[in-house]
């Protein structure tokens, strides 16, 4: 998948496209169903399938105090997007000025000249341009005028309030520890990933060394709690053996310790040999065990990390990893 982040680094040479508008955040069910549709259009035209994405997202910059917390960084967003078969993904960055764009300028300016596009593919409740002031009949309008066809698609989902397929929802699940609801929405296990990094050290003094991931971590990182999910080892080739690992995930501030810095680290079940530290690693949330706790004295905390880990293998035993 070509990558652009710039609508000048569009080649002038592009062929016809068949275009979708948004921010994607997470490329859950609902946005791979507007994508799927984007890339079948584009095969059955001989066209280019192409998503038009925001960076940062929109809301962000025009009301920051209401931002939404990101489900995924850029780079996981584009991974993400590249997996749905799309030719290229035009990343815009969004800013006060690029928000003034009226309807028109932006259809002219991206669908127009410089992606040269025949079909564009969007949700019926799509709005773009200053103060949301273009929709749907107001792209069925310029599609009239400039040659390209405008296909509208429903609202999708299973029926089920809590799995409705958007990324508010989603957001919410998350951040309310419900990953098994969110890996609905997704299709997929939600993933945070980082470096490995050294920390306390405590785990291994207690028989459980846990990879403790950077600050800088890319994902929206669920409530605190203790959580069975897989360690990915992204150095590692495919292939490998020990590329994807049973874990027992931890987030919190280890109140036991009084911390102060909330972390995810993850002990991979029944290893103590590995040296993880400097690897890419990816965190992949299945289920929640239990909400973090403060315990009265070490040997407490012992005997709940022994039942947080037979509750691991118990899970994760029934389940292939994604």
């Amino acid at each position: 998948m070509q990558r652009w982040f710039e609508v000048g680094e569009v080649p002038q040479g592009l062929g016809p496209t068949v275009v979708t508008l948004g921010n994607f955040d997470g490329v859950h069910r609902g946005h791979r169903e507007v994508l799927g549709r984007v890339v079948r259009e584009a095969a059955e035209r001989g066209a280019t399938p192409v998503a038009v994405t925001f960076d940062p997202h929109p809301v962000a910059v025009l009301y920051p105090d209401r931002a939404p917390a990101a489900v995924m960084s850029l780079a996981q967003r584009l991974d993400a997007l590249e997996t749905v078969g799309l030719g290229a993904t035009l990343v815009i960055e969004f800013t006060r000025e690029f928000a003034q764009q009226t309807p028109e300028e932006f259809v002219e300016s991206v669908f127009v000249r410089a992606l040269h596009a025949s079909v564009v593919v969007v949700g019926k409740d799509t709005r773009f341009g200053v103060r949301n002031s273009g929709d749907v009949e107001t792209l069925r309008t310029l599609g009239r005028a400039h040659g390209f066809e405008v296909i509208t698609l429903e609202d999708v989902g299973d029926g089920d309030e809590r799995a409705r397929w958007s990324s508010t929802q989603l957001r919410a699940e998350l951040l309310d520890g419900s990953v098994e609801h969110a890996a609905e929405i997704l299709g997929r296990p939600h993933v945070v990933s980082g470096t490995v990094v050294h920390g306390d050290h405590r785990g291994r003094e207690l028989g459980y060394p846990t990879a403790n991931l950077s600050q800088d971590h890319e994902g929206l990182v669920p409530s605190d709690g203790v959580y069975a999910g897989w360690l990915l080892r992204r150095d590692l080739p495919v292939d490998a053996p020990d590329r994807t690992l049973p874990a027992a995930v931890s987030v919190g501030t280890n109140p036991t310790f009084d911390g102060q810095q909330r972390r995810v680290e993850a002990y991979v079940l029944d290893r103590t040999d590995l040296d993880l530290y400097g690897e890419r690693v990816s965190v992949e949330f299945v289920s929640l065990l239990r909400p973090t706790l403060r315990f009265d004295s070490i040997d407490e905390l012992v005997v709940q990390m022994e039942q947080d880990v037979a509750r691991c293998r118990e899970i994760l035993s029934a389940i292939v990893p994604s």
